[in-house]
């Protein structure tokens, strides 16, 4: 009897890598997109995972400290936005405030395969709920 209980409780828990899997699964922009209401721009990598979110509207300062993986919240939907996103394999470009996408930057995000979406929120509420999505706590 032990050893059909020890076996029921090993088929219920499951790894720390499948948890991880599963949290990633969720994590994809995607899922990001539906969670937020946001309009897609460019499609490009949907299911490409988001590790982190980063807040910056001045492309020098994005370009040495935008993280691997993150979704970028930026008014700047301009070609060299997508350039920095490529440059620093950001996960995505959402632009916050409704701001606009200028068409070079996407035909270039389109080539680039950068998920651009948009939402009509600012910058403060949409990284705020970014960070639920996330689960991520300061």
């Amino acid at each position: 009897m032990g050893d059909i209980i020890e076996k029921s409780m090993e088929l219920k828990t499951d790894s720390a890598e499948e948890k991880n899997t599963k949290i990633e699964e969720r994590r994809t922009v995607s899922s990001l997109a539906a969670a937020l209401g946001a309009q897609w721009l460019v499609e490009g990598e949907k299911d490409r995972p988001i590790e982190t979110g980063y807040v910056c509207d001045l492309l020098s300062w994005a370009m040495a400290r935008l993280p691997e993986g993150a979704a970028w919240l930026t008014v700047m939907g301009n070609l060299n936005a997508v350039a920095v996103c490529s440059l620093k394999d950001g996960a995505c470009i959402l632009l916050t405030d409704n701001a606009p996408l200028d068409e070079n930057a996407k035909a270039r995000a389109e080539i680039e395969g950068i998920p651009i979406l948009r939402v009509e929120a600012g910058a403060y509420e949409t990284a705020l709920r970014l960070g639920a999505f996330l689960e991520e706590r300061p």
